[in-house]
């Protein structure tokens, strides 16, 4: 499995502490974000967490109108 360098940098960020959440605007369009422990979220591309769910590296707690992603413990 060969992740792009985004990808492995969000894992990364996780692993660390860092909480990837999918945020929903007004409008219902969806934004990404990752907030690290300290410092301002950064936004991630949705493509990117999209991949990542398919390949089961992490998953979403489906919450509205802020889902939270966390790792798995096993990729499918």
């Amino acid at each position: 499995m060969r992740l792009s360098r985004d990808e492995a940098r969000i894992l990364a960020a996780m692993r660390e502490g860092a909480t990837l959440k999918a945020h929903r605007t007004v409008d219902g369009a969806k934004v990404h974000r990752l907030h690290p422990l300290e410092g301002s979220p950064v936004e991630v591309a949705g493509r990117d967490v999209e991949s990542l769910k398919r390949r089961g590296l992490i998953i979403s707690n489906m919450k509205f109108p802020v889902a939270t992603y966390l790792l798995t413990e096993h990729p499918r």
